[in-house]
């Protein structure tokens, strides 16, 4: 099990930490910043020490992160080392994250799927096409934004969780669970909901969004693109 520092504090840029297991290519820390691909959500790159992070995935168990290396051979089990972080790329996915909660809040329709990646993002909705608006959208989600609202993380039991259904908006991830508890992201006024990604704390610094596309992707997903503007 890792301490997961990023559940805390997304806006760690790295830290020290020790090699507790090297498979291969995969290495395991026994704390890190990097958040394994989930949720939507591509996972972080970055370095530990002098190997390259080329991407960062789920362990066995739901405290672990599995770093995928370019060479680990000069890496051991028992090294210190420094996580760092490829910060703008991680701070884009956290802005394109948040922004989608926005867009969720404002479609009112289950959400069948998504993806967060450096260039752009989108959210899958099982609704009418006629429903989703290019326009309206954009003001709406940027109206959201400029309001500047601070962000909340809180936590659940599982227990509670499962007593309030309706704060799982996505039909197809589940809420990272394993620890008896759940991360909720509050954005007050507009959105609440369990996510266990990484958000920006407050919707200004998500940055003007643009709606690039919308189209269908088949019969209960109809898919709104997002690109910072």
């Amino acid at each position: 099990m890792a301490d997961l520092l990023f559940r805390a504090d997304p806006y760690l840029r790295g830290c020290e930490a020790t090699i507790v297991s090297v498979q291969g290519n995969q290495v395991e820390l026994d704390r890190t910043v990097f958040y394994p691909l989930g949720g939507g959500q591509a996972g972080d790159t970055g370095r530990l020490g002098p190997a390259r992070v080329v991407d960062t995935r789920k362990g066995a168990n739901p405290d672990s992160v599995v770093h995928l290396v370019e060479d680990p051979s000069s890496l051991s089990v028992g090294m210190k080392i420094e996580a760092t972080l490829d910060w703008e790329r991680r701070y884009r996915l956290m802005r394109y994250h948040t922004g989608l909660h926005l867009l969720g809040a404002l479609v009112k329709a289950p959400v069948t799927g998504g993806r967060i990646a450096e260039d752009k993002s989108h959210l899958d909705f099982d609704v009418d096409m006629t429903k989703l608006v290019k326009e309206e959208i954009e003001a709406r989600v940027n109206e959201w934004i400029a309001s500047n609202t601070e962000t909340k993380a809180t936590w659940v039991t599982d227990a509670e969780l499962d007593a309030r259904p309706e704060l799982v908006r996505t039909m197809s991830v589940a809420p990272p669970r394993g620890e008896g508890r759940v991360r909720l992201l509050e954005i007050p006024g507009i959105d609440l909901q369990a996510c266990g990604g990484t958000h920006v704390k407050n919707t200004g610094e998500i940055g003007a969004l643009s709606v690039i596309k919308i189209r269908s992707e088949g019969r209960k997903n109809k898919r709104v693109t997002l690109a910072f503007a």
